[in-house]
């Protein structure tokens, strides 16, 4: 039996089709269903983000949608962004949110660690503007800062908003500590583009790194941005694995007094993450939280008084400034035994520590020195980054 279908020009009864024809024809559709199907997965995807919990992003057509998650600790708000490229169709169903115009050309961050991913990308001279100069270490920007093309925007909370107006960045990279932004609603208020990154509060060590993602949609450079990171996964955990091959876990204390309290990273941080990533048993790792802890001194020499490394000792360079400081210091084995390692001797042009700026965008590196301080007999060849004994 044949099946009747209408030709184009002809009268339905003049003429008919093979079932051999409709069987081409609805191969032909099935076809072109699945390739719409397939450019249709291609430009409506989530990226993958693996490790930060902090941030995620959803790839249209010529536009992006980024949700930043826990911008602060216990944000209970989530911001939403569109990232649209020129001539973008935006669904109506997005104009509540802010957009922002990419390639990013002109930007304003106003956190250090913002920057090391403008390097990375190749987009250091896309920096127009931040608050406190002096606390910048990266040479390219330094440079930059000599040429007088960043401007000084003066403190973070209260940024100069007539300067960022002359400066028209494409986008201001904010960060919070808390609910209360006055300086950045101010600047939203004013037409700014504002963006929050919350790249501090996140945990991971690989996490934190993740967030070049971010800058990677921002300057349209997706691919580069997962290529560098990629890089600085592969590196971080093939150190880890590394320590796999040690059977011994030697004991660490970290932080320094402040005022008759003594500060030290608590068990699930991003700094107390590092040390068991290197193969070594930090003393608090059984306390809860990722901030800080308070403790009198008594406590903490009770449970560190013969621990066999001291890493981070707050500020201090040198065994004297800290014999100095405080006798309590000169009590420890770690102090004794000259086994203090410190990341606060190594500086930038200007004075900002080289570690916060970069450490959280190169867990490679700061767990490669972690493994050099405590199983230096894991990387013979291999010289300290950001750490180095303390003198």
């Amino acid at each position: 039996m044949a099946f009747l279908l209408p030709l184009p020009g002809r009268n339905l009864s003049m003429k008919f089709v093979s079932p051999f024809v409709l069987l081409f024809c609805c191969a032909a559709l099935f076809v072109q269903c699945q390739q719409h199907q397939a450019a249709n997965k291609k430009s409506n995807k989530q990226s993958e983000v693996r490790y930060a919990k902090g941030f995620s992003i959803h790839t249209q057509h010529n536009y992006s949608i980024v949700t930043i998650r826990d911008p602060w600790p216990n944000a209970t708000q989530t911001y939403t962004y569109v990232l649209a490229k020129k001539n973008a169709a935006i669904p109506d169903s997005l104009n509540s949110y802010p957009l922002i115009h990419v390639p990013v050309r002109k930007l304003v961050a106003t956190s250090t660690t913002h920057l090391p991913s403008l390097d990375m990308l190749g987009e250091s001279n896309s920096l127009v503007g931040f608050p406190n100069l002096k606390y910048i270490s990266s040479p390219k920007i330094r440079a930059r800062i000599d040429q007088g093309l960043v401007t000084e925007l003066g403190n973070n909370q209260n940024m100069n908003t007539e300067l960022l107006l002359n400066l028209r960045p494409n986008v201001i990279i904010g960060y919070g500590i808390d609910n209360k932004n006055s300086a950045l609603d101010k600047l939203q208020q004013s037409g700014l583009p504002v963006l929050l990154n919350g790249d501090w509060n996140e945990q991971s060590p690989l996490g934190k790194a993740e967030w070049i993602k971010l800058f990677g949609v921002l300057f349209c450079k997706e691919a580069q941005a997962e290529k560098v990171f990629k890089a600085i996964e592969k590196s971080y955990l093939s150190t880890a694995a590394l320590v796999k091959k040690s059977a011994h876990k030697p004991t660490v204390l970290s932080g320094a007094l402040y005022q008759d309290q003594w500060f030290l990273p608590q068990g699930q941080s991003w700094a107390a993450q590092f040390i068991d990533a290197a193969g070594g048993t930090y003393l608090w790792k059984d306390s809860p939280g990722t901030g800080s802890l308070s403790l009198p001194f008594e406590a903490v020499y009770e449970k560190a008084a013969n621990a066999n490394f001291w890493i981070g000792p707050a500020q201090f360079g040198s065994y004297q400034e800290m014999e100095q400081s405080s006798s309590h210091y000169t009590k420890f084995a770690a102090f004794r035994h000259k086994k203090i390692t410190t990341f606060s001797s190594k500086k930038g042009k200007t004075g900002g520590l080289i570690y916060y700026e970069l450490a959280p965008n190169r867990p490679d590196l700061v767990l490669r020195d972690l493994v050099k301080i405590l199983h230096p007999e894991l990387l013979p060849s291999y010289q300290l980054y950001f750490f180095e004994p303390l003198r």
